[in-house]
């Protein structure tokens, strides 16, 4: 490999013009692709087979009109006060423009809602009251008809009475015509009232079952009491949108589309805000802050090569990667469910990566050309040194990527495949077109002073760290630098205990946005619950009838409203054939809390309901609860994928077990204290003005896995370009104590400044104003700063000190079975070995003056 990128590297040099121009082709087609097949991005996330996917299927099957996602747009007066008439009539005219936007299913009138809750609430109250009333007159029928029972009766009594008399007397058989005339009326009588106590009960059970009708409905008012459309004060609503699609997949021209209908409509005195499910902001692809981080970098970078020509080459060829890789992933958006996310990710990592490789391979050519080496020579050495080790780190960057699709997660998947492309091209870019732009550059690329003390034949301007006297640290230092490491990297990483996962909702949003604004707005006016409602979904018994469906969806409902946590349950409705029945449940809280949470859980525990009913949870809320838990079982399985990978390419790489072994108690010892700082920040709020973290809250779903991809492989980057002059020093023959020395001088400066480039350019991120790109930012940018600065440049040199000679112990049967990875390229420097010239020019400016 080392000899192939020497030999690309000047061909490269040798070709400059003509590797710019294919860089700037690919740079246009590009462009093209994108014009042509760019799509819209979402911050929606699916998971395929979760319990709320399964609901939503089985709603879209059964009943499609309750399977469309939801979304709030809030309406409130400027002023405070309740909306006047004019003011509800112009919000009524949008919502019923909204309706003929394609993919709204409908879009709920709260000022018709309350009206109907109203007209309800009365009609129940008018319901009792004829009920009372007519239960009044039953009941005074019902004293007529005894008072007339009992005379009836008293009547038998004295036609039995005088009939025994008579029998006595022996005058019956003269009197029977009379005594039968009177039996007959007496009959005539009783069956006449027994045809009206009939009447009786049969009007009081029609009347038992007209109460039972009005308490049914007036039970399922009670229990909707907090579902509310428009607030007490009547001077906020919030306008529910049905979508046709589930909610992770509206178009977002569906909800473009949307918002445009108010915003093109304004109503005077009146603001609309929008909930996070009708305008989830897609971020900007590069924002202020992301400029200030670049900015900074450039700083380090000038610092670091002395010379703007020095530092604007990493940074140009890092933005031509970047644009290349953005602009390829954007183009597939159009085919691709593709993340608000994952483009920003791609960005963070080219720009990160971009700067980072193209520096070691300029930084190894300008101290080349400082010891004498001609401009084509040194060109091609360090693409063959420094490029081989860029090419090794970048490979360990895009396979720890890459096998983010081991979780079987397609969201997560896609967003390694976007980084991983990123840091191939920037990988390709660092290879090919640094030689070129180098080969321009001649020697510009070292300050005046530099190239002045070369024409006067002095090289090797500022003196090799190795070449300084070194000593090796003592023992007792070791241990008081590991034990202070690790304790200060467990204490980092305590907060990580508490992590809770989940995705953003409109409380974790800038102040200054909408979705904010709107969730901040239902909270006050209608409660938090309103922010993330569930979706309950009972399967009923097949046989039922109209009847026994209210009757069962009453008792779903009382035993869903029973529940704590629970403020509200309003029936949806049922499917034409009444085998499911859907109800709205509000929780007490917001949709991202612990007891909306344990909320979730509870509800799918109570299946099968009272024995009977089967029921299940959908909705946001529950959706991203779902999310949140697949990611956290997958999490173990790609640590343990990137830990095992972690020790097979550090094994490899440096022919060792102790150091593979540290390394990666490094790198896990960084992760959970990068984790820890996140969730201090994030989660519990800690110097949350300062981050801008408007709300804490749970820490993004996605971040530990994607963090732990990243990580690793930046970690192991910087462990390669430390180790491997601590072995290059003890193979030499210094002793390994030493060693250790040698190679952390060797390695630190050039690590150090792209640890700071690293973390200029993550920390631009973190004051992105997207939610979720902001602790991404940071869990990079304070992860590469205590990997490098921490466990690299500290734990792992006082551990390989402590090691001794058994740092570089390996089994013998291991060592002749390992392939020889030269990553630093020595072989090749022997293979080509620096041949001083007899003069050269001082200022060359192609590599045509300059043939190898």
């Amino acid at each position: 490999m080392a000899e192939f990128l020497y030999r690309l590297g000047r061909s490269s040099a040798r070709h400059a013009r003509k590797i710019i121009a294919i860089w700037f082709a690919v740079l246009l087609a590009a462009g093209a692709a994108f014009t042509l097949g760019g799509g819209t991005l979402s911050n929606a996330m699916t998971i395929p087979g979760t319990p709320t996917a399964e609901v939503t299927e089985k709603l879209a099957e059964k009943f499609p009109e309750a399977s469309g996602g939801t979304g709030n747009i809030v309406a409130q007066t400027a002023n405070g006060r309740a909306f006047t008439a004019a003011q509800e009539q112009a919000i009524r005219a949008i919502i019923a423009e909204t309706t003929d936007i394609g993919g709204v299913e409908t879009a709920i009138d709260p000022f018709a809602s309350e009206a109907d809750r109203a007209k309800q609430l009365a009609a129940i109250d008018d319901g009792r009251k004829q009920i009372l009333h007519a239960r009044d007159q039953l009941e005074a029928g019902a004293k007529q008809l005894e008072a007339a029972e009992g005379k009836l009766r008293t009547g038998h009594k004295e036609l039995d009475k005088a009939i025994a008399q008579a029998k006595a007397a022996g005058l019956y058989e003269s009197a029977k015509a009379r005594f039968d005339a009177q039996q007959e009326q007496l009959d005539v009588g009783s069956a006449k009232l027994k045809k009206q106590r009939q009447t009786i009960e049969e009007n009081a059970s029609e009347l038992n079952q007209q109460e039972a009708a009005v308490e049914h409905g007036a039970s399922l008012l009670k229990m909707a009491t907090e579902i509310r459309t428009v607030s007490k004060d009547r001077g906020a609503a919030i306008i529910t949108i049905v979508f046709t699609d589930a909610q992770m997949d509206v178009a977002q021209e569906t909800k473009d589309a949307l918002v445009a209908s108010f915003e093109n409509n304004p109503v005077n005195g009146v603001r609309f805000d929008y909930s996070s499910e009708v305008t989830q902001g897609t971020p900007s692809i590069f924002g202020a802050s992301e400029v200030i981080g670049l900015i900074v970098a450039g700083v380090v970078l000038v610092l670091m090569l002395g010379t703007l020509v020095g530092a604007g080459l990493p940074l140009l060829t890092a933005l031509v990667g970047v644009a290349i890789s953005a602009l390829g992933a954007m183009s597939l958006s159009s085919v691709l469910e593709m993340s608000s996310v994952t483009p920003m990710l791609g960005l963070m990592l080219g720009l990160a990566v971009g700067i980072d490789y193209s520096l070691f391979i300029v930084n190894r050519h300008r101290n080349q050309l400082k010891e004498g080496y001609s401009v084509g020579e040194s060109i091609a050495l360090a693409n063959g040194t420094s490029g081989n080790a860029v090419v090794f780190a970048g490979a360990t960057v895009f396979i720890a990527l890459l096998a983010l699709n081991v979780t079987r997660i397609p969201f997560l998947g896609l967003m390694g495949s976007v980084g991983a492309a990123s840091v191939l091209v920037a990988v390709l870019v660092a290879v090919t077109l640094t030689p070129a732009l180098l080969s321009l550059a001649g020697k510009k690329i070292l300050s005046r002073k530099e190239r002045a003390r070369l024409i006067r034949g002095k090289t090797a301007v500022f003196p090799a760290p190795t070449k300084r006297a070194a000593r090796q640290m003592s023992t007792a230092k070791a241990i008081g630098t590991v034990v202070t490491s690790i304790a200060l990297l467990l204490v980092l990483a305590v907060p990580a205990l508490d992590l809770r996962l989940n995705l953003p909702d409109g409380s974790a949003e800038a102040h200054d946005t909408t979705q904010y604004r709107a969730y901040s707005a239902v909270s006050e006016h209608f409660g938090e619950g309103q922010n993330g409602p569930l979706l309950v979904v009972a399967s009923l018994p097949t046989t039922t009838s109209e009847q026994e469906a209210s009757t069962y969806q009453r008792e779903i409902a009382e035993s869903l409203f029973a529940q704590n946590d629970v403020v509200a349950v309003a029936p949806v409705g049922t499917s034409t054939d009444r085998t499911v029945a859907a109800f709205q449940v509000i929780p007490a809280d917001g949709p991202t809390s612990v007891s909306t949470e344990e909320l979730v859980h509870t509800l799918r525990g109570m299946s099968p309901l009272n024995g009977t009913f089967e029921i299940g949870v959908a909705g946001s809320a529950s959706g991203n609860v779902d999310i949140s838990e697949k990611l956290a079982q997958k999490l173990p399985v790609y640590l343990s994928v990137v830990v095992g990978l972690s020790l097979l390419i550090l094994i490899l790489v440096f022919r060792s077990i102790f150091v593979p072994a540290i390394a990666t108690l490094g790198f896990i010892l960084s992760y959970f204290a990068a984790l820890g700082g996140v969730v201090a920040i994030y989660q519990w709020g800690w110097f949350a003005n300062f981050f801008g973290v408007a709300t804490p809250g749970p820490v993004l779903n996605f971040l530990p896995t994607l963090l732990a991809g990243i990580l690793f492989g930046l970690a192991m980057d910087y462990q390669l370009f430390i180790g491997s002059g601590m072995r290059e020093a003890f193979v030499h023959g210094i002793p390994s104590r030493l060693a250790v020395v040698h190679g952390l001088r060797a390695g630190r400066a050039v690590v150090s400044a792209a640890a700071i480039i690293m973390i200029s350019v993550f920390g631009g991120f973190v004051f992105s104003h997207s939610a979720m790109v902001r602790p991404i930012g940071f869990a990079l940018a304070f992860g590469v700063l205590i990997d490098a600065f921490v466990v690299r440049m500290l734990l792992i040199p006082a551990l390989m000190h402590l090691a001794g000679d058994k740092a570089w112990w390996l089994p013998k049967w291991l060592n002749r079975i390992l392939p020889d990875i030269d990553v630093e390229g020595a072989s090749l420097e022997r293979r080509h070995p620096h041949a001083v010239p007899a003069a050269e020019p001082a200022e060359s400016g192609t590599l045509q003056a300059d043939r190898v």
